[in-house]
């Protein structure tokens, strides 16, 4: 079995130079992480606020925490002193809480618009139209402790790669089209890691890597 630093280097040496890794360290332990940090990674993605924030406390400060799982306004509060990103931003009334914690402690949030492109019931985000309107909206771009950078996506749970990617190319569609309009945007995070390698032939920017790092995930914590 390969060591944590050996998956990594593995899985580096497959992204194109404009990608980027985050390591999906949900429900790992402290010294796993570590192990990739001192292989080299800065970015790590957490689904719990509580798990992260305890990870944050006690791990390097140069690391840039990413929140990757749906979030609950009343939990911004707990992580907006130090998150870096917020993937699943998926509602108004979502950014504008980040915007008010961010602005409490005097910084800018980045996130990214989770948008629906999988056919499941159980997953969450806006739909095209929802997001564009978001977007254009003058209370969004009155908010100004907020960056949306770009969209997430996750694609449906099957071994149909041919769906997968109809439903990459279309979130990678509308990248494209916002990111005419709106030049923050450059950030496009879709694939994971059984599907990670499809999601880069269809334009994208940052992958969420994690059983394939740091094997497989124990559920029972």
């Amino acid at each position: 079995m390969n060591s944590i630093a050996e998956n990594l280097k593995h899985i580096e040496n497959t992204l194109p130079s404009g990608v980027t890794l985050v390591a999906v360290s949900k429900t790992k332990p402290i010294p796993n992480l570590m192990e990739a940090y001192n292989a080299g990674q800065r970015i790590f993605g957490e689904n719990k606020i509580q798990e992260m924030t305890q990870k944050w406390e006690e791990m390097p400060k140069d690391i840039l925490w990413h929140m990757i799982g749906h979030v609950q306004t009343n939990k911004v509060k707990y992580m907006a002193p130090y998150v870096d990103t917020i993937h699943a931003v998926d509602s108004l009334k979502l950014l504008k809480e980040i915007n008010k914690q961010a602005l409490k402690h005097n910084r800018k949030i980045n996130c990214l618009l989770q948008i629906k492109i999988a056919e499941e019931e159980s997953k969450f985000g806006l739909s095209e139209n929802d997001a564009i309107d978001l977007l254009k909206s003058e209370e969004v771009q009155k908010l100004r402790n907020v960056k949306i950078k770009g969209l997430m996506g996750m694609a449906t749970f099957t071994d149909d790669s041919n769906q997968i990617k109809n439903e990459f190319d279309k979130i990678q569609v509308l990248f494209k089209q916002l990111k005419t309009t709106f030049t923050e945007f450059d950030t496009l995070s879709i694939g994971m890691s059984g599907d990670y390698k499809i999601a880069m032939d269809c334009g994208s920017t940052m992958v969420r890597i994690g059983s394939s790092i740091f094997g497989a995930r124990n559920y029972s914590i």
